[in-house]
């Protein structure tokens, strides 16, 4: 392993296996991220507890849980984290990075980070994901292509199934390693069509986190938005020469 130890993520030079060992290599290292308005997924990138999911994620919410998941032979463990700090937000590519504090004796898992040179059309790669909040759904398919503009960034384009609640999840290649973070798919119209954004811009989040860090009582962090405000509705009795006076 090659920690990058400014920008918080791991890099390794891991041999291609196939998924249902690379899923129990690494499948401890996704984790379900929940807040009042829903569910969604979220990676683990380093020892100290940073995990990686999308911005749309946690969007307007602060109260936020993590469940980790581990598995002792046929028994898995659920471990509630409560204490969930968030770190930064950058919601025009879709990124947020939180820490969490793990629960004491348990050693988390951590993914590695791929290379989005080395990723070429027709690999195949694999998502882990809480799809609808099915914990710890692993689906598989290839990458359509490595740049597809849409939403208005560039994004991973694969026939990996993706459903709402694997948003903020890995998609994985077949060495293990993450070259993108799930965040959306086509809508009922389409099948296949599932996109995630690509680990280049993911390390460019972390690289310049300080950019977009959270800060929970500035209101231009990205994270929280203030609600547009409204006219007044007119009061019975009232004609609209009144209503517009009081909006003035």
């Amino acid at each position: 392993a090659q920690p990058e130890e400014d920008l918080l993520y791991r890099r390794a030079d891991l041999p291609a296996r196939p998924v249902k060992e690379l899923v129990a290599a690494f499948g401890e290292g996704v984790l379900m991220v929940r807040t009042p308005k829903g569910i969604g997924s979220g990676f683990i990138i380093n020892e100290a507890g940073y995990f990686i999911t999308n911005a749309h994620v946690i969007e307007g919410e602060t109260a936020i849980t993590v469940t980790l998941f581990t598995q002792e032979g046929q028994t898995l463990t659920r471990h509630k984290v409560e204490r969930v700090r968030i770190v930064a937000v950058n919601p025009f590519v879709d990124l947020a990075l939180l820490k969490l504090e793990p629960p004491a004796g348990l050693k988390l898992t951590t993914l590695y980070f791929g290379d989005i040179d080395t990723v070429r059309t027709g690999d195949p790669v694999f998502a882990i994901g809480n799809p609808l909040g099915f914990e710890r759904t692993v689906s598989e398919g290839i990458v359509s292509t490595k740049a597809r503009a849409a939403a208005g960034i560039v994004l991973i384009q694969t026939t990996a199934p993706i459903n709402p609640g694997n948003s903020g999840g890995p998609l994985m290649n077949a060495r293990g390693e993450v070259i993108g973070v799930t965040n959306m798919k086509i809508g009922l119209v389409a099948e296949a069509m599932g996109f995630a954004v690509p680990i280049n811009v993911v390390k460019d989040f972390l690289k310049f986190r300080e950019a977009f860090a959270y800060d929970k009582d500035n209101p231009n962090t990205g994270y929280h938005y203030l609600a547009p405000p409204h006219k007044p509705e007119a009061q019975e009795g009232e004609d609209n020469g009144q209503t517009q006076e009081q909006a003035q």
